[in-house]
């Protein structure tokens, strides 16, 4: 075979090599080897929201504070979170409550096995209950049945006529990460005695003849819809953690969010205040004012619950508190962000933390030891009250409480952490 032959042997096998690769790389790039995943949605659109919350998008605001003067604050960013569009109701609280003597009930009075799931097998662990079975009779501690009374007894105490529970005996056991300050972070197993104080009423304002308030507030059903109060932050935190559990056992194995790990909590103050900061539709208020037009008559009405002057608490509508979803709601969709009851945030109180917390999702956390003092257990409370001047309804006031000390006046709400969807700004030429 001569020299131009083979020459173009080689070529033609350099020409089927580079064919076959080229070949290869094309069947990579068929098979999205190369290719970024699609997102679902380049919309800039709005996550669905679990029941009775609302999506609040990422975002930034001018962090400060009201007490510090001559503050000038400092812009902060915000990841994109769930918020509850109201306040928790006493009947929100009452589940909870209910959740609690139930479980007490099967497990340390009754143990009857009608309420346990049964175990095939080696059993492992604690017994579980069957809540299918449960909520047909729930709750166990009002039952009519003797036998059962009988065996509740430790759990039950009488308010003159009438049998409640136990504050003593009704406690909700859960597991957090403890934080203080730079100590090493560990987890901890707290225990809450979760009944609200009902006479709370009485003791906020002792010489107010409030015994009627004390005795329906949080028990009778025409107060379901109003915030509850006399919650200390403790037993809020305890909610959370309760709701976050039941939302992701129930709703999470079949939306979306299913397989995520997502958490509840109290909002960060840093949260609350973003939030609260919604603008009111202008065309339903008057800017400027806590006014809005009556569309029967076309006056102007408070829209907001809070004490207007001294001894004046009833022109927006009412003395006390309001059902939570009164009035508007601001333009993330959230009402009584201001007034109605302050409310507890997950922060510790530092007259100081905004001048040193991060400036992305900031927070101050610190868990006080029982044995601590009073000042280590501050936290961060917003937003004013029924019974607060329009002052205490400015979106940067801060005021604390400790977090034993409930009160009349102050309610609370919850926060769930959410993923941010891509706007349009992030959209590639591609899409």
């Amino acid at each position: 075979m001569d020299k131009k032959s083979l020459k173009r042997i080689r070529k033609s096998r350099i020409l089927i090599f580079a064919l076959l690769i080229g070949s290869a790389f094309s069947a990579c790039r068929s098979n999205n080897f190369y290719k970024a995943p699609k997102v679902s949605a380049f919309r800039g659109g709005e996550l669905p929201a679990p029941p009775g919350m609302v999506y609040v998008p990422s975002g930034t605001i001018l962090y400060k504070s009201s007490l510090d003067s001559g503050n000038v604050g400092k812009n902060i960013s915000l990841s994109a979170f769930f918020i509850d569009e109201t306040e928790v109701t006493n009947k929100q609280y009452r589940a909870f409550v209910n959740w609690v003597a139930d479980s007490i009930a099967v497990t340390d009075y009754l143990n009857d096995d009608q309420y346990f799931l049964d175990v095939t097998g080696e059993e492992i662990g604690e017994r579980q209950i069957n809540w299918d079975r449960v909520k047909k009779v729930s709750p166990l501690w009002k039952s009519n049945d003797p036998s059962i009374q009988e065996r509740l007894a430790p759990m039950i105490v009488m308010k003159g006529s009438r049998r409640a529970l136990n504050e003593d005996v009704v406690k909700y056991r859960f597991s957090y990460l403890k934080s203080q300050g730079n100590l090493e972070k560990e987890y901890v197993t707290d225990t809450v005695s979760v009944m609200p104080v009902e006479d709370i009423w009485s003791k906020d304002f002792p010489n107010s003849q409030l015994m009627s308030m004390d005795a329906n507030y949080f028990t009778h059903e025409s107060f379901d819809y109003y915030p509850v109060v006399g919650v200390t932050w403790r037993q809020a935190r305890a909610y959370t953690d309760w709701r976050g559990k039941e939302l992701m056992a129930t709703l999470m194995k079949n939306s979306y969010l299913s397989g995520y790990q997502l958490t509840f909590s109290l909002p960060t103050e840093a949260q609350w205040q973003y939030a609260a900061e919604g603008k009111l539709d202008p065309r339903d208020t008057i800017p400027g004012t806590r006014l809005t037009i009556d569309g029967e008559n076309g006056k102007e009405k408070l829209a907001v619950n809070y004490k207007q002057g001294e001894g004046t608490y009833s022109r927006d509508g009412a003395t006390f508190t309001v059902p939570v979803k009164s009035y508007i709601p601001n333009a993330f969709g959230i009402y009584n962000m201001a007034g109605n009851v302050a409310e507890w945030t997950l922060d510790a109180y530092s007259p100081s933390a905004i001048a040193f917390v991060n400036d992305l999702n900031p927070v101050l956390l610190y868990d006080a030891d029982p044995e601590d003092s009073d000042a280590l257990k501050r936290k961060v409370v917003r937003g004013g009250s029924w019974k607060d001047n329009g002052e205490q309804l400015n979106s940067e006031t801060r005021n604390y409480v400790v977090d034993y000390e409930p009160h009349s006046y102050i309610g609370f709400r919850c926060v769930m952490s959410a993923f941010e969807m891509p706007t349009s700004q992030s959209k590639t030429r591609r899409y």
